[in-house]
């Protein structure tokens, strides 16, 4: 569903979608849908501004992601509302580099005459997720050994900590 400016000067939109797995592409294979993507909510130019655009609206979806530690797969469930703000990209942010004050690092950009509202659910998803995707708290991870999963199988490895800073000093010898 596409947002153009001018409409949405006249008249204030409103969405309310239901997407399947794979219809937002997330731009990382490790980060997946598991179901419906529901989104609700109204669009509209923000007051006294030139082609601010404002998205307000509720989402939830179930995600899943590799384990951070193991690999396996993280479950993750969204359920929030969200606001987020896009400005032109034509307002003087172009190829070379500008200095962002507070505000304008919390606003998306956007170039034409509008904002497709599938890449302003994936940036609100992606941002919504946790940093650290862990299967479960007590995930034990991989040994860095032998590459098994411990939280499958315990394997005897044993790992010390090296310091290689005197390896240089150890060839002296």
């Amino acid at each position: 569903m596409f947002f153009h400016v001018h409409e949405i000067g006249l008249k204030p939109g409103s969405f309310d979608v239901e997407l399947a797995p794979g219809v937002v592409d997330f731009l990382d294979p490790k980060i997946r849908q598991k179901g419906l993507l529901r989104a609700s909510g109204k669009v509209e130019l923000v007051s006294d501004s030139l082609g601010e655009i404002r998205f307000k609206g509720q989402l939830s979806v179930a995600m899943e992601a590799d384990c951070d530690r193991c690999l396996d797969p993280a479950p993750s469930s969204l359920e929030s509302d969200f606001e987020l703000f896009y400005r032109p990209i034509a307002e003087g942010y172009g190829e070379e580099e500008v200095k962002l004050d507070a505000d304008e690092a919390q606003m998306g950009f956007y170039e034409g005459d509008g904002v497709e509202l599938n890449d302003v659910l994936r940036e609100y998803v992606l941002l919504a997720l946790p940093m650290q995707r862990l299967c479960s708290e007590s995930c034990k991870g991989i040994c860095p050994v032998c590459g098994q999963n411990r939280n499958q199988q315990q394997c005897e490895c044993k790992t010390a900590p090296v310091d290689d800073r005197w390896a240089v000093l150890k060839q002296l010898q």
